[in-house]
């Protein structure tokens, strides 16, 4: 599937203080120069503040991390976990089409969805409050048909139960997630037959519902203050950690770590040049210098591409050389051809290799067309 950028970009992107202090968290778990390997987190950071992941978001990640922009792109384009157009604004549907709720009834949740939302996938209700698209296998088949809205799964769904989901969405409800027809978990729908005597001390809800509950941010927009910040890994623990967060990106910072990163691409592209630039070759001894003409005679060059294996750098370096002409090339002997092998620049050995002296010859004998035909055939 083609995943390009939406036509409409917002004009920048920012992490709020807090994200930006989870995000520098991130990256300190990478040793230097592995920055990059943070991308994901926070590419799906920036979706989670904005609602989904914009170019100048995805540019401003990769400028935290000292990536050229194309290789974020290329990760935010790859996995469809980014969503790269506007999302509905209280949530976004993702409705599970693969065989166990397509047997279930996933069809009916869809029709629900174009009816209720619109009738194409990733494009917004007409109050701009959700949006919807069909998924892969989201892994939760006992309990077909299903879907994910916002962060978390609604199970055992109905097309009217969808629709009485969405309602309440719209409403500014938050439903409990999990199972919507009684069920507790992915039991049999006839009730369990095993494990019973744990029934009396379970949790209100299972325990995916029960946390989704408890942090309360299923359909919400992340800032980075719904739970404390957690770095761990960082040298000091939880004061450490502190000191990250409340630190955040000054316009000095900001001015510095896109200065550092010119430097590093400036820094990049002339590594490339000098990977790209040709190699100086030492002109072999041996062989004998071609007769070299300083123009081309009257009536102008023949066409020298004609020959195979010779192209336009070629035909250049061989006018460069003084060589014009099919007759001067038919002329060669193996001292001229020597020559000629060891002094094309980066093309060093082509002479022989594509037998120009032969097929000048031919080209001298038959003429241009009928060597054409032969040469399709090798037969020179």
């Amino acid at each position: 599937m083609l995943r390009r950028l939406h036509k409409e970009q917002p004009a920048s992107f920012e992490f709020t203080p807090a994200n930006l202090a989870w995000a520098k968290g991130q990256i300190s778990k990478y040793p230097e120069g592995r920055q990059a390997s943070a991308v994901i987190p926070l590419l799906w950071r920036a979706q989670e503040q904005h609602g989904w992941l914009t170019r100048p978001a995805i540019e401003y990640v990769a400028d935290m991390l000292g990536m050229a922009y194309i290789r974020a792109l290329e990760v935010a384009t790859f996995y469809f976990m980014f969503q790269l157009q506007p999302v509905g604004s209280v949530a976004h549907i993702q409705i599970c089409g693969t065989t166990s709720c397509m047997i279930c009834g996933a069809e009916e949740l869809i029709a629900v969805c174009q009816e209720l939302i619109s009738k194409a996938p990733h494009a917004l209700s007409a109050d701009g409050k959700f949006s919807w698209e069909e998924v892969e296998c989201m892994g939760a088949c006992a309990n077909a048909p299903m879907a994910q809205i916002g962060k978390d799964y609604y199970e055992d769904l109905t097309a009217e139960k969808l629709r009485e989901l969405i309602g309440r969405f719209s409403q500014g409800e938050v439903p409990v997630p999990g199972p919507q027809n009684g069920r507790y978990a992915a039991e049999p729908l006839t009730g369990l037959t095993s494990l019973q005597e744990f029934e009396s001390g379970r949790l209100q809800y299972n325990a995916s519902a029960q946390l989704a509950v408890d942090i309360g941010d299923s359909v919400k927009r992340i800032d980075g203050t719904e739970v404390p910040l957690r770095t761990p890994w960082i040298a000091g623990g939880a004061a450490a950690g502190a000191a990250v967060a409340e630190r955040a990106e000054t316009a000095e910072d900001r001015a510095a770590r896109k200065a550092a990163n010119a430097e590093k691409k400036a820094a990049r592209a002339e590594k490339q040049a000098a990977k790209e630039a040709p190699v100086a070759e030492a002109a072999p001894e041996g062989g004998m210098k071609p007769a070299a003409l300083t123009a081309a005679r009257d009536g102008g060059a023949d066409k020298l591409q004609t020959i195979e294996g010779i192209g336009p750098a070629l035909e250049k370096l061989c006018h460069e050389l003084g060589i014009y002409h099919f007759d001067q090339i038919a002329a060669w002997g193996p001292a001229e051809v020597e020559w000629m092998d060891g002094n094309l620049k980066g093309f060093r050995g082509r002479v022989t290799r594509d037998k120009w002296v032969a097929q000048a010859k031919l080209i001298l004998e038959v003429g241009v067309e009928e060597f054409l035909r032969r040469a399709k055939s090798n037969d020179y």
